[in-house]
């Protein structure tokens, strides 16, 4: 992913810089220091995403991104929280108010990777195909499509994300790891279990096979698959 850094202060960029080198696939093309150095590089190259300081000289964020024609995917970094209904008005993926942390931070480039759009019946398959999602595991980011997911499974105060590759072991509760996928296709079938539906090879009373993984399903979830079923 191409980015772009407009800000006025050098710290700024020394910390979203650092934040983006933790992370797979960034690639930042230029560091500006205002908005008009940042239109004369944008008439001659693109890029996927801008973060996008406010209050800066010669040249204000809001007043910037309205003069682009076709804009990139733009995240506000700014110290100023008035500004924020404005900016989503001009449809801003996210608004980072600083000093922010890099828990926050990822939760912005996760709507960069995985925007939330109206879908057709007919699409939906092909945009599942295409989200992805940053999981924690030990000290590192790990970027994972979310349709090659199998079945997460938790163990305490972690969960397993098994996916057809791997297995990812993340700190994190099952139900707030759920929650976070925000899938159609995954489905819970056991307080310790949720599977990839379109994965679902079979279904034997109880238990639910997977790519040659048996998975049990719990009494108070035989709901889920009977709806499924049907």
């Amino acid at each position: 992913m191409k980015y772009l850094i407009i800000d006025d202060e050098y710290i700024a960029h020394d910390i979203i810089k650092g934040y983006c080198d933790l992370l797979p696939n960034m690639e930042l093309m230029k560091h500006c220091y205002d908005a008009i150095e940042a239109l004369e590089y944008l008439n001659h190259n693109t890029v996927d995403l801008i973060f996008l300081d406010l209050n800066m000289p010669k040249l204000k964020g809001f007043e910037f991104l309205k003069t682009l024609h076709a804009p990139p995917k733009v995240i506000v970094t700014t110290a100023y929280s008035e500004f924020a209904i404005e900016g989503y008005e001009l449809n801003i993926l996210d608004y980072l108010l600083k000093p922010f942390s890099f828990e926050r931070f990822l939760k912005a480039i996760n709507k960069v990777t995985n925007p939330v759009e109206t879908r057709t019946e007919n699409t939906a398959q092909n945009n599942l195909e295409e989200k992805r999602i940053f999981l924690r595991s030990d000290k590192k980011y790990i970027q994972v499509i979310i349709n090659d997911i199998l079945y997460v499974e938790a163990a305490g105060n972690y969960t397993k994300v098994i996916t057809k590759n791997e297995t990812i072991t993340v700190r994190q509760k099952i139900s707030d790891l759920i929650t976070l996928l925000s899938s159609e296709n995954i489905l819970q079938v056991h307080k310790s279990f949720a599977v990839a539906t379109t994965y679902i090879h079979s279904i034997e009373g109880n238990r639910i096979i997977i790519e040659g993984h048996t998975i049990p399903i719990g009494k108070l979830y035989k709901a889920n698959i009977n709806k499924l079923l049907k």
